[in-house]
């Protein structure tokens, strides 16, 4: 009996056939005599199949376990499915399971790396893990607490890093000696009637500052917004200027610890803990032990909410903001190559604000770049080196850019750099928001790059220029045929924007396309994407 990967509908002939079904026997490990004849064709061609395969071990030897590879490693999984195969497994791997298996570097670490520094004690910063977000905080929290019962994990440990290690600034800039940039200028990209405020930020770095790639991610070091630091101060009825413990060591003016040392946007255990010990209310305590068992309860309140809810608590502001998780930096994918604009660096910053309580509520980062930053001002930054999601390394390789949105970032660099560097392959962007008119983020740049030639071809999904809302996987859906061409001829995919749907829409129809035009079937299509990305043609930067 022989298996066939490929349909009898697919276009290739009796020795690309029987090729084909012998790489992906390989791919998906299956016993390569099933595969028809592939095993001859397979053999004249071994390093197709076995670069990648371990040198043999003896027969009573136990490989240690790779985590690289481990079934958890697979951001497709949901959180609880990924716990769950963890089950019973070292503290580093449970760890390593409830993070958000990107490999983004938002951390300062790999998933891998920053999982196996908690477990080892040298990094106690836990809500490191910006794209796994609450739910990810949440579980790391609680594993962190538990025992260790399944023993230490060797392997991961011994990859565990600082957390400047693995990704540290060459020069020596780095998440934990950030650089002092410049603000240079700051522009909102969409027009009036826009229901969005996308910021085109400019940051100077100087002829000392760090050094960038196009696709790596600049670490922004925020600031909280003044009106939320002072109703704080002032519910907690002490002067702004009160010298309080900092958790970066030393002490400071209470006021600035709050603006710029701690994170006032969601509430943790350790704060509870300290207004419980610190009121004499039985309602106020009822409150708090309520959030404290039931954190959900605490979803969209912020440090201020709490604080409100609980008048009679009255807790030591040295105490407080030692109880808050630290301030982390937020990472955006750069918008330039240092080839353009030497010197400088630019981000595509959406901004976040909403209403709640009668309140405004505002995103830390995105509104402090967008409203509170003046232009000279200094900003903390450092770079966040890329995982191999960069330009194709080959100059006339076909290159593919999906980035709806403020996704588009990394792919006005990318074009830049092959602008500035010759490269004669041909691009093909895709990019989505919500109306023409208002959301045509970088406009009159796509539109000189379509005119010049260096952008091949642009395809826009403006969701709300019609009643159907129309999204990029909708135009890859449509160009399907062109795209698998182009991917034939040696193309590579990069996508950039958010994680839990896009880049999940957006995988689903590569998927499918690839199945549909390439006339393989749905198990082929995956090993042909897993091919994609193990030759570095498949990349994503989301978050």
């Amino acid at each position: 009996m022989t298996v066939s990967f490929l349909p009898e509908s697919a276009p290739f002939d009796a020795e690309q056939r029987a090729w084909l079904n012998g790489f992906f026997a390989g791919i998906l490990g299956v016993d390569e005599s099933l595969a028809g004849t592939a095993g001859q064709v397979a053999a004249a061609e071994p390093a197709l199949l076995t670069a990648d395969e371990p040198a043999d071990e003896p027969a009573d030897a136990e490989p240690a376990e790779d985590y690289d590879d481990a079934a958890w490693h697979d951001a497709s999984l949901t959180i609880d499915e990924r716990l769950e195969l963890a089950e019973g497994k070292p503290k580093a791997a449970r760890l390593m399971a409830a993070m958000a298996q990107l490999d983004c570097g938002s951390c300062g670490y790999l998933c891998k790396t920053y999982s196996a520094a908690i477990a080892d004690g040298s990094e106690t910063n836990l809500t490191l893990c910006s794209p796994g977000g609450k739910e990810t905080a949440k579980a790391v929290k609680k594993i962190a607490k538990e025992p260790d019962d399944a023993g230490s994990d060797a392997a991961s440990d011994a990859a565990a890093k600082p957390a400047t290690g693995p990704l540290a600034e060459p020069t020596g800039w780095s998440r934990a000696n950030p650089y002092p940039a410049r603000l240079l200028a700051v522009r909102n990209l969409n027009k009036p009637g826009s229901a969005k405020h996308t910021s085109h930020v400019e940051i100077e770095l100087g002829d000392d500052g760090p050094t960038y790639e196009v696709g790596d991610a600049l670490g922004v070091f925020p600031r909280n917004c003044g009106d939320l630091v002072a109703a704080i101060v002032d519910r907690l009825g002490v002067s702004g200027d009160a010298l309080v413990d900092s958790p970066k060591g030393g002490q400071a003016p209470l006021r600035m610890v709050l603006e710029r040392d701690v994170s006032l946007a969601e509430p943790t255990e350790e704060l509870l803990d300290l207004l419980i010990g610190s009121t004499s209310d039985d309602t106020d305590e009822r409150t708090l032990r309520t959030w404290l068992e039931d954190d959900d309860t605490l979803d969209g309140r912020d440090v201020l909410d709490v604080l409100a809810a609980v008048p009679t608590a009255q807790p030591d502001p040295s105490r407080l903001v030692l109880s808050l998780d630290p301030m982390n930096p937020r990472l955006y994918s750069i918008a330039s190559s240092a080839k353009a604009v030497p010197g400088q660096v630019h981000l595509t910053v959406g901004r976040v604000s909403w209403q709640k309580d009668g309140r405004e509520r505002k995103g830390v980062a995105s509104t402090f770049l967008s409203d509170r930053c003046p232009e000279g001002e200094q900003i903390a930054v450092f770079v966040q080196k890329s995982h191999g999601f960069t330009v194709p390394a080959n100059p006339d390789a076909p290159m593919i850019m999906i980035g709806p949105g403020t996704g588009i970032a990394p792919f006005r660099a990318f074009l830049q750099e092959r602008e500035r560097t010759g490269a004669t392959g041909p691009n093909w962007l895709f990019f989505g928001d919500q109306k023409t008119a208002t959301d045509f983020l970088y406009e009159d740049e796509i539109a000189a790059w379509t005119e010049s030639g260096l952008l091949t071809q642009c395809s826009t999904a403006f969701s709300r220029d019609q009643a159907e809302k129309v999204y990029v996987q909708h135009r890859m859906a449509e160009h399907g045929a062109e795209l698998f061409d182009w991917l034939q001829r040696g193309g590579s995919v990069f996508v950039c924007g958010d994680a839990s749907r896009m880049a999940v829409d957006v995988d689903n129809a590569l998927h499918a396309l690839i199945a549909q035009h390439g006339n393989l079937t749905p198990e082929a299509a995956k090993a042909y994407v897993q091919q994609l990305t193990q030759d570095g043609r498949y990349a994503r930067d989301v978050y």
